[in-house]
């Protein structure tokens, strides 16, 4: 017969953050172990998992997801449903929770993400813009307008 009820049940949560002043979080949301600069602003939806930390006046739209080990500066912009990845599959599948093999992702100051993104383990300079839609592989070292998949720079800036 079936069950009413799971197992196991998980709740999203607001738990163990270190808030700068004046954080706008709009729920539900997922948020644990991680450090939120002041005056940012994180939409509904939004998942930011342990060790990650976002700068000063930096908005996450909502449906976005961040990872472990991503790091992300001042006055950036986030868009709806970016989704950052710090798990390449470089042994065929996923690491399974094996944290040795999973990589971080750097995003500059004054970086603005379009909705939809993929963000691979990258550093990313200060100013860019990623277009919406956008997969980034590999480190952006020069600032400009960088958009497809892969992305790939359409202007400088």
């Amino acid at each position: 017969m079936a069950k009413n009820s799971p197992d196991k049940l998980y709740q999203s949560t607001i738990r163990a953050v270190a808030f700068g002043e004046n954080v706008t979080v709009v729920e539900p949301v997922n948020i644990y172990e991680c450090a939120i600069g002041t005056d940012s602003f994180i939409g509904p939806f939004v998942e930011i998992q342990k060790t990650v930390k976002i700068g000063q006046r930096t908005k996450i739209q909502s449906h976005t997801f961040v990872c472990e080990l991503v790091t992300i500066g001042d006055d950036c912009f986030i868009g709806h449903g970016v989704m950052f990845i710090n798990d390449l599959f470089e042994e065929g599948g996923p690491a399974m929770g094996d944290t040795s093999k999973w990589k971080s992702t750097t995003i500059g100051n004054q970086v603005s993400i379009g909705s939809n993104a993929t963000i691979l383990p990258v550093e990313i300079c200060d100013g860019t813009v990623i277009g919406a839609g956008s997969v980034v592989t590999k480190d952006i070292k020069t600032k400009g307008v960088y958009v497809g998949n892969p992305a790939k720079l359409l202007r400088k800036l």
